[in-house]
């Protein structure tokens, strides 16, 4: 039987960007990124942080660039994404992974908070991916878009309405962006995450019953560690996945399955 051939996830000679990547989940994936051979532009609001970011991909040998940036504003946004893809000489693959999130009761949403959620995870992705795009079509290349989806996408979660709309949104648009870019050779999909500890999740973590229950509901009886999305994202954005696009890959250790 012949090997595997693992050139099939070798990201050299391509170019990423990654949104809302200076922490948590974006700057471990644009380090993944790197890691793979992929040079990387990472963007977000703090741009000290960013800088963080790039240090680190430049320590794995890669080049990294930093454009500040809030997707919030679409013209900002799509300006960075240009601007990312004119340092590196293009781009190949977009990680749209900035997003936030408030715990409320949906009786206390007020249309500032529904704004700001939905205008950062589903407007500002949708508007990032169209920047990249274009230019990926003028170049003729054969993208990978990668978006970040969350358990929400599928299942109701009291207190996060906004999240949720936004976050199922996030994955009607993979679909259709999938359908509508593949005659392109644009491929998209999408990631959930399931239970990981970062900065915007805290405020869960902190309630030790909720812990103990939640981890009670994962078939792999853990949280996930950030190390667990890396290969998934280097899956997606390498050749590896080539014939896959529309899809949706749950990284949740088993809890939609099993619920």
């Amino acid at each position: 039987m012949a090997g595997v051939d693992l050139s099939l996830f070798d990201l050299t000679g391509r170019r990423a960007v990654v949104t809302g990547a200076s922490r948590g989940i974006g700057r471990v994936i644009a380090e993944a990124l790197a890691a793979a051979g992929a040079d990387v532009a990472v963007t977000a609001r703090d741009e000290r942080a960013l800088n963080e970011t790039v240090a680190a991909i430049e320590a794995l040998g890669r080049r990294g660039v930093a454009v500040a940036a809030d997707v919030r504003d679409v013209v900002a946004a799509q300006i960075a994404i240009d601007q990312a893809a004119a340092a590196l000489g293009g781009v190949d693959i977009l990680v749209n992974n900035a997003g936030i999130e408030e715990v409320r009761p949906s009786l206390e949403v007020d249309e500032a908070l529904w704004d700001r959620i939905l205008d950062t995870n589903l407007k500002g992705a949708f508007f990032c991916a169209q920047a990249a795009a274009r230019r990926m079509k003028a170049d003729g290349v054969a993208g990978s878009i990668i978006n970040m989806c969350s358990l929400t996408s599928e299942v109701g979660v009291p207190t996060a309405t906004p999240y949720g709309s936004s976050k199922s949104g996030l994955l009607g648009m993979t679909r259709a962006l999938s359908a509508e870019w593949a005659p392109l050779g644009i491929r998209v999909n999408a990631i959930a995450p399931g239970y990981f500890r970062t900065a915007m999740t805290e405020v869960f973590y902190s309630n030790a019953a909720w812990e103990a229950a939640m981890q009670a509901k994962i078939p792999l009886q853990r949280f996930g560690r950030l190390d667990d999305l890396k290969g998934v994202a280097i899956f997606l954005a390498s050749t590896a996945s080539g014939y896959v696009t529309g899809q949706c890959l749950a990284v949740d250790g088993g809890y939609l399955a099993a619920i």
